[in-house]
């Protein structure tokens, strides 16, 4: 197949990826029917460690918007806060960082 270009492997190792910034993901808590507003704050003080304020203003955003972004970072990370929230008895996801 005389003609065909082949990609230069080297090239591509030597690539600087330092430069680039990891993938960043969200963990999202959901509204749900059954947890109490002061319950949800508790747990994100408890387990996040967020202070009063920023605790109350997550539950809310809960509360009215359906959701609140409580954490981003790596994926594994938010997998393991999901989890945690999940064992708390709330509804949580992770997703990706549109950011």
């Amino acid at each position: 197949m005389a003609g065909l270009a082949t990609p230069d492997l080297d090239a591509d190792l030597e690539r600087d990826t330092s430069s680039m910034p990891p993938a960043s993901w969200q963990t999202v808590v959901w509204n749900d029917p059954v947890n109490l507003m002061s319950y949800v704050t508790h747990v994100f003080r408890s387990y996040f460690g967020f202070d009063a304020a920023t605790a109350h203003r997550l539950m809310l955003s809960v509360h009215h918007d359906g959701h609140a972004v409580v954490a981003r970072g790596p994926r594994e990370v938010m997998e393991a806060h999901t989890q945690a929230m999940h064992d708390y008895g709330l509804w949580a996801t992770v997703r990706k960082d549109p950011a």
